[in-house]
């Protein structure tokens, strides 16, 4: 890769493509650019099938995450109590070439030369990384007193797996929308909740430069 290429991250996508074309024009990108996106391509937003089409023309990499992971259970299964109600929608959407896509998404994306891997969810401190599972590394959000990975709806109170992450490698994911990017020495995580109203962002390595869009409107809530 030349020296000057950057490689650039995304946070969750979760079907608003048009900020994700925001984005993209923002971004400015060469032909020498990497980019990752942290998987949640799909649901919840207005079209899934752009997104999809957009990280198959401009994505080097576009990771598992759990969204995707859902649907992809479901479509092996055909076992409905994989969905939940505004999956259907998505399903009605993608086409044979978009699930050729989903079921290609690797776990993770290294750079060793950097130091960074990145990944949907994050990692269960104190194990091999490489060696995790997807129901891991695509859902983890906190660790429990047993040591356990939980949502945090899970277990109210315990501590974000980023915060007891002591690297390396320095990790960047998403999942776990935030009002802000989330450091910590050796974790970012860059789910600002487009989906939920807030921004769209990207980290863009090896500066660790921040770039965001706002959400042009809210398009799901939580609650």
């Amino acid at each position: 890769m030349p020296s000057d290429g950057r490689l650039i991250a995304i946070g969750d996508i979760h079907g608003c493509h048009k900020e994700f074309e925001d984005l993209l024009d923002k971004l400015d990108l060469r032909k020498d650019d990497r980019v990752v996106l942290l998987g949640d391509l799909v649901n919840r937003g207005p079209d899934s099938y752009k997104v999809v089409q957009l990280a198959r023309e401009h994505a080097t990499a576009s990771l598992l995450g759990n969204h995707e992971l859902r649907l992809i259970n479901y479509r092996k299964t055909d076992d409905p109590s994989h969905l939940k109600k505004y999956d259907y929608d998505t399903l009605k959407q993608l086409n044979g070439k978009c699930w050729d896509y989903l079921e290609a998404m690797p776990l993770t994306y290294e750079d060793r030369e950097l130091g960074v891997v990145f990944v949907h969810g994050g990692f269960l401190p104190g194990k091999p990384w490489a060696r995790q599972p997807a129901r891991v590394v695509t859902r983890i959000q906190v660790v429990d007193k047993d040591g356990e990975p939980r949502k945090r709806s899970e277990a109210p109170g315990a501590p974000h797996w980023s915060e007891i992450w002591k690297g390396p490698p320095f990790v960047v994911y998403g999942h776990t929308p935030r009002a802000a990017v989330a450091e910590t020495v050796w974790t970012r995580g860059i789910d600002t909740g487009c989906v939920l109203g807030g921004v769209l962002t990207a980290y863009v390595l090896p500066e660790g430069k921040i770039v965001q869009v706002k959400a042009r409107e809210k398009y799901y809530s939580n609650a």
